[in-house]
């Protein structure tokens, strides 16, 4: 679903997610109806020793809006708990792309994460103790609030309660969530960071599958939901890992195609179909009248148009791409093109055309890497 920015602070987007806008009114509605007031009221009393009279909390339309406030309030500190995160990170250097709500809460977004095993764990642990200092502020207003205002008092009391539930169930080792981060830079410790990451992602996988029984028993869309994100956010990021040990030290002049196959862009798409069976390239480089590159096209752009206009040329089917350095980082630069929507990419130095790099090069520096580590270690 799309994200809207709303604001930035300390230069970082706050965006919202379209899933966040629709569960909101829901999560409004859960809290200031049934008997969710009368039980946090006992709750909070039994913490603060503040009195609620439960006809001014239940008058009118009163649960409606402290149904409201208490939903905004909790996506505002989850707001504050990702700039926990981010405040650490910056603290390092490390840039943040943005801090996203949604659904599940929220996602800061950082560039690069630190495999300092120290860095990852202060990162990690700041979110959850930024929680806890929520729900201690949150908590102190209880007490000097005056009676009088019963539904501010509640809803303080509410998020108090909420931000310590929230920095505990962060705490759980559910990789990638922030316990399951705290895990891996702890196993980090010991371990190259590949192995921990692969480790602390199998108790995420074991977490998820924990979430999704616990979630179909009780009926819990909002765990099941947890539970796939879980579950498929630690696999991913193993993934990651793994390319990037796998491409460890590799620049794009490594593993880029240097005498790419090329096609005039007034080709017909008949014709290029001919010529890349002749190639055998699955990306070919598409130059103008005068032999510039103008982008690049392949054999999924082919299968396209040909479903769509047989008469069509390949300039009308070209795709421009990004422009990569060739001394650029292998996996720096597959992240920035994964980011971009593709894995295509015309490399080049000061203009000059170098070469061209596909997802077919990425996936033959891979298999010669494992077959190598494969023979070191074997």
């Amino acid at each position: 679903m799309r994200s809207y920015t709303i604001t930035e602070i300390w230069d970082i987007p706050i965006r919202v997610n379209t899933s966040l806008l629709i569960f909101l009114p829901i999560l409004a509605w859960l809290i200031g109806s049934g008997q969710q007031i009368e039980l946090y009221a006992g709750l909070i009393g039994g913490l603060t020793g503040a009195d609620f009279d439960l006809a001014v909390l239940r008058a009118g339309s009163t649960p409606w809006l402290v149904g409201l406030l208490a939903a905004v309030g909790l996506f505002v500190s989850v707001t504050i708990h990702e700039l926990g995160h981010s405040w650490v990170a910056m603290r390092y250097g490390l840039e943040i792309e943005s801090i996203t709500l949604w659904i599940l809460g929220g996602l800061a977004a950082l560039k690069t994460f630190p495999k300092e095993w120290n860095r990852e764990f202060w990162i990690a642990i700041a979110g959850p103790i930024t929680s806890v200092l929520v729900a201690v502020g949150c908590y102190g207003a209880v007490l000097v609030a005056p009676n009088s205002l019963q539904v501010p008092r509640f809803v303080l009391g509410w998020l108090a309660i909420t931000n310590l539930v929230l920095a505990g169930f962060n705490l759980l080792p559910a990789f990638p969530m922030d316990g399951g981060r705290i895990l891996r830079a702890l196993l980090a410790r010991t371990r190259p960071y590949g192995v921990a990451t692969r480790l602390a992602a199998r108790v995420g996988v074991l977490f998820a599958f924990l979430f999704a029984i616990v979630a179909v028993l009780n009926f819990q869309i909002i765990l099941l939901l947890l539970a796939f994100f879980i579950y498929g956010a630690a696999t991913t990021e193993s993934k990651a890992v793994l390319l990037d040990e796998l491409l460890e030290g590799i620049t794009v002049n490594d593993i880029m195609t240097r005498e790419p196959a090329t096609v005039a862009a007034s080709t017909t798409v008949d014709a290029f179909g001919s010529q890349m069976l002749r190639d055998r390239q699955p990306i070919h480089l598409v130059v103008d009248e005068s032999g510039t590159p103008v982008g690049v096209v392949t054999l999924d752009d082919l299968k396209r148009a040909r479903r769509a206009d047989r008469d069509a040329t390949v300039g009308d089917i070209v795709r421009d791409v990004p422009r990569v350095d060739p001394d650029a980082d292998a996996f720096d630069t597959l992240v920035e093109l994964q980011g971009a929507g593709g894995l295509d990419a015309i490399v080049q130095r000061d203009g000059e055309l170098l070469g061209v790099l596909s997802e077919a090069d990425y996936a033959h520096a891979m298999t010669i890497q494992r077959g190598f580590r494969s023979a070191v270690t074997g």
